[in-house]
């Protein structure tokens, strides 16, 4: 069956609105800060006049709004803390249905601070809204990753990334001074993200939860046929409910596992190296620093002030249509060449945008424009997305909640880093701080090269053998010397002897 015959409306449906209701939002909080900056940057000082008779120094207002900008971060590492304990207990539909408290929290406090003259109020908005979002990076693409068949996984693992550069786009068109983007609005423009989630509270809560985990956590055999007859096309679903009966029985005597758990379990050492590597390159691309400061990127590129709004607004266009090609690709060409060319392409266009601002030359502001829409084009084609299909895929029921936790707050913690220090990197550094994210990306490319096979079609017991051959071969080389009685302990992983299914050429590490 192709993809649009095995595509239930179901599936879409739930891809849609987790999307649309989690994904899209933290999209629209990385861009929303952008538009009105210098808005909140004076609401801040004359708050601060007001209660004390003297104002902000240029380097404490700059502090102040970094702290703005980058508390989002903060509160997205606590969520991604805290997520493995969440869709153990309430399930991962349950978690997304019941977080979204949390943003009709947020949504308040920003959209009333400056009729309570309390810049606290933004910036605890602001981490609520991390928070929510460092939950929904992580369950959004587990549940979806759950819910779709094999072949399907990549094409709805990607969907969240495209409804993040959706939000990016909305941010940027709503901040546009014809619409939101006048001072007496950034209130509401912040408060904005109530709306999506309303709609996800209204139509989530009448799909299945994931089958997986009310087969594999709550042995809910029942329930498990019926939330695959919603989510399949065809209602011969006995084989997928024998592989995971097969993963059910390779953990019977396994519990979920805790973070350092997982950090101290030799057999999956690569899987955990490789969640570590792709999540905190993500952020280190430079992305965020794209996405906070693009309109004092396009400014010092010597982009026409006025023109400039309009000129962020059109790079959304970019994240989507990349999103879209990422998305409709992946089943085919693989994740492999989604990130290493996503990561190329973005090392390239960051050495592009510090060539762009030494020259300063007339038509070099063009090239920035095109670098700027480079990175973004190739973060939004693969890297925007994969890693967190990638932690789905490397690990089985039991890890998957830790790896999780791994992963994200390591995502967040980089988030906040480069949300933080980039505006002081550039101060010192100046237009050589983009050979930094430079650096990264091509470093993240060589390793997915060297080191992450190619898992598009592969259930997840599959994957889990091909970390066990390949850790086999290692120790032949001598690369590694483990014990190998250590290799043939449990929870599946690293089990030689369950490594009988034959791989070929495409399967293994170049």
């Amino acid at each position: 069956m192709d993809l649009a015959q095995q595509l239930t409306g179901s599936l879409l449906a739930v891809a849609f609105l987790t999307s649309f209701g989690s994904s899209m939002l933290y999209g629209y909080n990385l861009a929303v800060v952008n538009s009105p900056a210098a808005y909140i940057k004076s609401f801040y000082n004359k708050t601060v006049v007001s209660r004390n008779g003297t104002g902000l120094s240029g380097e404490t207002l700059t502090l102040m709004y970094s702290l703005t900008v980058s508390v989002f971060a903060i509160g997205g590492l606590l969520g991604s803390l805290i997520v493995g304990m969440l869709v153990s207990r309430f399930g991962r539909k349950g978690t997304v249905v019941n977080t979204t408290v949390l943003v009709f929290m947020a949504g308040s406090l920003m959209g009333f601070s400056r009729i309570c003259g309390s810049p606290e109020m933004v910036i605890i908005g602001r981490f609520i809204t991390g928070i929510h979002s460092g939950i929904s990076l992580s369950v959004v693409p587990m549940y979806l990753g759950e819910i779709a068949p094999k072949n399907l996984r990549g094409f709805l693992g990607l969907v969240p990334s495209i409804f993040i550069g959706t939000g990016v786009f909305t941010a940027q068109i709503l901040g546009l001074h014809e619409l939101l983007g006048k001072e007496e609005y950034w209130p509401l423009f912040l408060s904005v993200v109530v709306v999506p989630t309303f709609i996800q509270l209204l139509l989530l809560p009448w799909f299945p939860e994931s089958p997986r985990y009310l087969l594999i956590e709550k042995n809910n055999v029942h329930a498990t046929i019926t939330a695959l007859k919603w989510y399949r096309a065809k209602c011969d679903i006995q084989a997928e409910i024998e592989e995971m009966q097969e993963e059910q029985r390779s953990l019977s005597s396994v519990e979920t596992l805790s973070v350092w758990s997982l950090v101290l379990d030799d057999s999956v050492r690569w899987q955990v190296l490789s969640v570590v590597v792709i999540n905190i390159g993500m952020q280190l691309s430079g992305i965020d620093a794209i996405w906070f400061y693009t309109n004092d990127i396009f400014k010092n590129a010597g982009i026409p002030v006025p023109e400039i709004q309009y000129t962020t607004a059109g790079t959304g266009i970019i994240e989507i249509i990349a999103g879209l090609i990422g998305c409709f690709t992946i089943e085919k060409v693989g994740r492999r060449h989604l990130m290493i060319g996503g990561f190329t392409m973005m090392g390239i266009c960051s050495a592009g945008i510090t060539l762009a601002l030494i020259l300063q030359l007339l038509f070099m502001r063009y090239v920035s424009v095109c670098c700027v829409v480079g990175i973004i084009a190739g973060f939004c084609i693969g890297p925007a997305g994969v890693p967190f299909l990638i932690t789905a895929e490397l690990f089985k029921q039991s890890h998957r909640p830790a790896a999780y936790i791994i992963g994200g707050s390591l995502n967040w913690l980089s988030n906040f880093t480069v949300g933080f220090v980039f505006p002081f990197l550039q101060m010192s550094a100046g237009s050589y701080c983009y050979l930094v994210f430079a650096t990264v990306c091509f470093s993240v490319a060589i390793y997915v090269y060297i080191v992450i096979p190619e898992t598009k079609n592969k259930t997840f017991m599959e994957i889990s053998r091909m970390f066990s051959k390949k850790e086999s071969i290692l120790e032949t080389q001598g690369l590694f010397h483990v014990d190998q009685l250590k290799l043939k302990k449990m929870n599946g992983y690293g089990g030689l002897e369950h490594t009988s299914l034959e791989f070929d050429s495409s399967s293994s590490v170049p």
